[in-house]
């Protein structure tokens, strides 16, 4: 099995597409048993899924992802863990030995120009992720009408 992660720094990247590298590890048995960082070369959003699926990746660990990016990645057959922050390895590790906390339902659009179309933050109450997933504040609903603002969805904007 072939577990991908939006990476950076040795943390999982919180915005898949924009993502300038993944973390791939091979796994076998339950353990990893390789890994390498691989470049994206600038591919973006839809493309990331593409560039997944030509290395038989099987499983995506990340930070927050739209709508679009999330379906390319079922298209391609490729299992989706989103709304994880951290470090990369602890990840991999905790989706392995089951433990690993993500939300099903982390689609941030990091744009925030598309009212009423499905696209939400702020489901994952109490775990504090970056993506606009802190209930409390505002989040993406405050972000709507602006880019690089800082309001913390999907990694603060453009």
């Amino acid at each position: 099995m072939k577990i991908a992660v939006t990476y950076e720094n040795g943390n999982v990247f919180q915005h898949f597409g924009h993502t300038g590298q993944f973390k791939l590890y091979e796994v076998s048995d339950g353990k990893v048993v390789s890994s390498e960082v691989v470049d994206t070369n600038g591919s973006g959003h839809g493309a990331l899924a593409g560039f997944l699926a030509n290395r038989g990746v099987q499983a995506l660990i990340c930070g927050g992802i739209g709508g679009g990016a999330r379906a390319a990645l079922a298209e391609a057959g490729i299992e989706l863990y989103a709304g994880v922050q951290g470090a990369a390895d602890a990840a991999v590790e905790a989706l392995l030995g089951g433990t690993l906390s993500f939300s099903s339902d982390a689609n941030c659009d990091h744009h925030g120009h598309h009212h009423g179309e499905g696209h939400e933050c702020g489901h994952h109450h109490g775990e504090n992720h970056d993506c606009g997933h802190h209930h409390g504040d505002a989040g993406c609903q405050e972000h709507h009408h602006g880019h690089g603002h800082g309001h913390g969805c999907c990694h603060g904007g453009e």
